[in-house]
This record gives structure tokens, sequence and C-alpha cells, in this order.
């Protein structure tokens, strides 16, 4: 509408310029003259201005059933209908709408969505005109719609990128499927083929990106002005959000609504709300609010820092690691486990205890652990050697071999007696250390626990391969936690960890970083301070387990944790709520003065400690102290 006010403008200047004619006096000669010009000029400009909305195009290239072109139909005839009311109201001629469904474009993969959404346009089509006064035919025959096309959006039948046809706008809300269930829902082969044909966009992305990448392609190719696109609000982190840096980098988000709650087919998911077009400049809006400029994770800031600019830093490389994925029945019940754990030595004379484990995942943090066993050949040993340990072998041949026989990814189908993701890195990092710090990859609290290393972290967990209080007390501190809070991605409202964007670029305080062994600064007072009110671990242990309500029995082979199991029934309900999500929704006092003791003695680490008991280290603040770091880091790096 800000393009016809400027025309309406014109129009009126146009026209109270002109001569007009009284009551008392008509015009003729040079001034009917002169007003009859004036009409033809306003007319001209009415006109001209209609042959440009006729000529818009709004584009949803994922149109499911229609809601998005059926709303861009209705806008762009709503707007047409009170200019030409403006129009006639000024003194032009009446003008007849003349927008339709031509107007709106859409892709649909699915045949009998695309036929719905054709249906459904020409259906708003006829209950606007009704609506608004207009005749429309009694019996009114539905042309068939070819701005609707039944085919892939992202992928096209040459394996190669989709084309989208030229529009002003595109809208939509893309289909929400995270990176980790592409396969399982579209298939290995289809899947690799489209990472293949985006090979700008990285990897592990969700299939929302692709969209996002689209469009950017199109904006750069003059095919397109502005975009505006539902998401999951996954988009604002880890690889997910690469995609929207060419778009902040070489334009600009103009409005977005970073975390919002969302139905789609019954289920209540968190998205993202982005708008964005090529050029720079203009005003911007973040969650209803005006700001100077909305960054690649949708946020912005009064320092104007846009940390998403962190570089992953030398210092922190191959220390963190996610856990294996078994990608296959591998894991077993406790009566077997414990059954083949009791079995007489292998032909190897080795005990089944070499591949039988515990094994843990990311809810064994956040909730009570369980106790869970898994068949687990490890990284190297080969097929004849794995078949030495005889009852674990059987059972991966009968419940592992014939799924992972049939998968396309030949490492998994020719090593299909191993894990599906080994994860080697961590395998040969843990050797020697007995212990080593884990976080859960998707947690409402970024949480920090201890490991023993005997006890296999699965892919829900990440493991930090570091054993001293000092870095455990630097990563619950609240400037970690604030910098994985924005870095990291979301898995609806729950916080996620990703380490490349979250313990990769975080600057740990100078010679405290996660390169130096733990013995190199083991006498510094800062490390000592740090490690000291890393006591936080001991305490919760205490809140978790007291000690008066646990018995702690030796597991059934040695080299893992105690069991701990309550020694009554009363005792057994009060610990089913002694978990550590519970314990930080409650946050009582003395776990509070935890907290603030072990920031202090971080912040101290990093020469901040008077502004921290000032109070001046706002979220804003440290967040910007962190990202100068990181580029102060990045740079001698380079």
């Amino acid at each position: 509408m800000a393009e016809w006010a400027a025309v309406k403008a014109q129009i009126e200047t146009l026209l109270d310029a002109a001569p007009s004619a009284t009551k008392d006096k008509l015009l003729v000669g040079a001034d009917l003259a002169a007003r009859t010009r004036a009409h033809a000029a306003a007319e001209a400009l009415h006109k001209t201005f209609l042959e440009r909305l006729k000529a818009f195009r709004v584009l949803d290239p994922a149109c499911g059933s229609g809601n998005f072109l059926n709303l861009s139909l209705t806008e762009l005839k709503n707007i047409e209908h009170r200019t030409n009311l403006e129009a006639e109201a000024l003194g032009l001629p009446r003008a007849f709408p003349s927008i339709g469904p031509e107007s709106v474009l859409g892709i649909e993969l699915n045949p009998y969505a695309a036929e719905l959404a054709r249906v459904s346009v020409w259906i708003g089509e006829i209950q606007w005109m009704r609506r608004n006064g207009f005749e429309t035919a009694r019996n009114p025959i539905l042309r068939t719609l070819d701005t609707i096309e039944c085919r892939d959006a992202v992928l096209g039948p040459d394996g190669g990128r989709a084309e989208w046809p030229k529009a002003d706008v595109v809208v939509g809300n893309p289909p929400f499927l995270g990176n980790k269930k592409m396969i399982a829902e579209l298939g290995e082969a289809y899947t690799i083929m489209l990472r293949k044909a985006w090979g700008n966009v990285p990897g592990g992305v969700d299939l929302v990106a692709y969209w996002f990448a689209k469009a950017w392609e199109q904006m750069q190719k003059g095919r397109l002005q502005r975009a505006g696109l539902v998401s999951t609000n996954s988009i604002r982190g880890g690889a997910n959000r690469e995609v929207l840096k060419p778009i902040v980098n070489g334009g600009q988000i103009l409005e977005a609504w970073s975390d919002e709650d969302w139905t789609v087919e019954g289920a209540a998911v968190r998205v993202s709300l982005t708008c964005f077009h090529p050029q720079k400049g203009a005003a911007a809006k973040l969650d209803g609010k005006p700001v100077i400029e909305i960054f690649s994770d949708l946020t912005s800031n009064s320092s104007q820092t846009d940390i998403t600019r962190a570089k992953q830093l030398i210092q922190n490389q191959r220390s963190i690691f996610q856990g294996v994925k078994f990608v296959g029945a591998f894991d077993l019940d406790a009566l077997s486990a414990e059954s083949m754990l009791a079995a007489p030595l292998n032909p190897n004379g080795r005990s089944n205890s070499d591949v039988v484990k515990l094994w843990t995942t990311g809810n064994d943090v956040t909730g009570r652990p369980q106790r869970r066993w898994v068949v687990d050949f490890g990284a190297d040993r080969s097929e004849e050697d794995a078949a030495l340990y005889e009852r674990p072998f059987a059972h991966v041949l009968i419940f592992v071999k014939p799924t992972r026989t049939a998968v396309l990814r030949d490492t998994r189908r020719l090593n299909w007696w191993k894990h599906g993701e080994l994860n080697r890195g961590m395998r040969a990092a843990s050797l020697g250390m007995n212990r080593v710090i884990s976080t859960p990859e998707v947690s409402k609290f970024r949480l920090f626990v201890w490991r023993q290393t005997s006890i296999l972290p699965t892919g829900s967990l990440y493991s930090i391969m570091r054993d001293d209080d000092t870095t455990f007390g630097i990563l619950h501190s609240r400037f970690h936690e604030l910098w994985a809070l924005r870095m990291g991605t979301s898995l609806g409202p729950t916080p996620r960890y990703t380490p490349s964007s979250t313990f990769d670029t975080f600057p740990f305080p100078e010679g405290l970083t996660p390169n130096i062994p733990a013995a190199a600064y083991a006498t510094d007072p800062r490390a000592q301070k740090i490690a000291a009110a890393a006591r936080l671990n001991t305490l919760r242990e205490n809140w978790l387990n007291p000690p008066d309500l646990i018995q702690r029995v030796p597991e059934v082979v040695p080299g893992y944790p105690d069991r701990i199991l309550p020694v009554s029934p009363e005792a057994e309900k009060t610990l089913k709520t002694r978990t550590l999500t519970n314990l930080y929704n409650q946050r009582p006092a003395w776990l509070g003065h935890a907290h603030k003791a072990l920031d202090e003695a971080v912040a101290e680490a990093y020469g901040w400690g008077d502004d921290f008991r000032a109070g001046k280290l706002t979220e804003d603040e440290i967040l910007a102290r962190l990202f100068r770091l990181n580029q102060d880091r990045a740079a001698a790096q380079a």
C-alpha cells in the first residue's frame, strides 16, 4: 500500500492543481482542457498502478492445499479494490476487479494437495467476488490453474536443483523435517542426491533450509524481490543458520518472529518466521519491535554484536565428540546381557565383557540413570575376531545383519557387525582416562556431568575429553551457558548443544584452554579457584542420591560404577523425583549460591571479577566480550 499511497498523492496533486468548476462557473476553453488533461493524467497513473498490481506474482513453493495462496490472492484483490474505491472517491472512473488466480503461483509435490490447492484458490476467488458485491458466473467452470505445479521444489528430475518461476514475493511453510529424519522419511538415495545438488548448503541441515537457500539464489539472479518463510526455530542455529548468513551478509532480514508456537498436523512445534530481501538499509522489526539489525540467529542486541560471526578456535579442536549411533538392534535386555557376561570364556580366551557394555543417553543426565546393555565390537575388530565372541555375535547376526545389509551406505552395509556411527575419535581420545565431561545434546538446562569412560555414550550425549575440575567449572559457568544458548539450536522449545558452534567457538580464559594439559595449570590460582567452586557437582550428587536413601551394589562385572538402589519403597518414590531437571526447575538457594561462586571464579579467570561483583556483566555485555575474545584469537590463528 505504500506504493499506492505515493501514486494517490500524485493524483491528488494533479487534480487539486487543475481548474475546477463551481455552481456559478462552468469550465470552458483552456480551463476545461487543463481539467481534462489532469483527469487523463490521473487515470493513467491509476491504470499504471493497476497494471503493476496485476503483474505482481506471489509464489508458494510448498503450497500444500493452498492456504498461503488463498491469503495472498485475497490480499492482492483487497489492495486492488481499495485503490479502485479511493480512485473513484477522487473522481476517477469506477474500475472492475481484474486480479485473479493467475497472480498466485505454487509448487507442490503431492498430486492430491496440488489439485486441492487449484480448487481452493478458485473457490477463494469466487467467495471474494461475491463477498464484495461483484457478480460471478452462476455455474462457474473452473479453468485449470497451470500456475500451480505438481513437482519437487528443491530437487529437479535430472538430480540438479529445481527451478522456480520468477515472482515478486515468495511465501510459504516448507516441510518440517529434521536432518536426522531425512533418510528415513525421504529415502537414502533421494537424501544423498539432494545434498549433492546443493553442495553449498551444509549436509547437516533440516529439509526446510533448502527453501531458504533457493529463495536467496532467486534473489541473486534478480528473479525474486522478497521472501517470507515459516520454519522450525532450529533455523536460527547450528548448520541450519548457515543458510541465513549469506542473506544477512548480502541482504537483510526485514522482519522476524524468532520463536513462536505453531500447530501442524495436530503437533505443537516452535517456529521462526523470517522475512528477507536482497537490499540493505530498510527498517527492521524483531518480534514486533524495531531493531537496528537482525542477525542470522534471529536476535539483535544493544551493542550490535553479531556473535554468529564467531570463528572456530584451534585451541578447542578435537576435544568434544558425539556418542555412537547403533543403527541396528545391538541393545540387550538385562537378563540376556547378564547371561552373556556369566557365560564361559570364548574360544579366544576372552570374556564377553569385552564386547557387552553398559551404555548411556542424554536422558540419563536429565533424569534418573537407567541400566542398559549393548553389544559393541568397537571400531577396529574384524568380522572374524567378532565371531569369536559367540553369543554376542549370534545376537548381532540374527537381529542386526538383516537390516544392515539392505542399506545403501557401503560402510554400514559391509561392516554390519559394528555400530553405524562408531566415533573412532572419541574412543581414541578417551584411552587412559577414567572420566570425561558429558552434556546432553538436548536439555532444558545446559547441564554437565562426569561420565566414567567404561560406559558407552550414545548420540544424544556429547563428551568433552577433559578430566579436570577447572574445565568442568568453566563449562558449567554462566559464561559458557549464555554462549551455548545463543550459539546453539533448539528442538522445539528445548535448547540443543551443537559443538561446532557452541564449544568449538567458545573462548576459554587465556591459559586454561582445552589444548593445554590440566597439569600445566594445576598451580594457577585461577584454575584452583574454579576447581574449588566446581564442588557444586558434589553437592548435586548428594542431593540426587542421599546416602540415607540408597545402597550401592557392585555391578555384575568389574570396571563400572556401583549400582545405586533404593533402601526402601518410600526411598524409591523419593529418588524418582531426584533428577537434575527437577533440581534446576526448583533451583534451591544452595544451588544458586554454588553457581554464583563458580561464576565469580570464572569471571576472575577472564579478568572481569570486579565488573561481575559490581553487576556490570549483563547478558549482552558478556556475549560482546566473549565475541571480542573469539575474534582476537581467530585473527591470531589465521
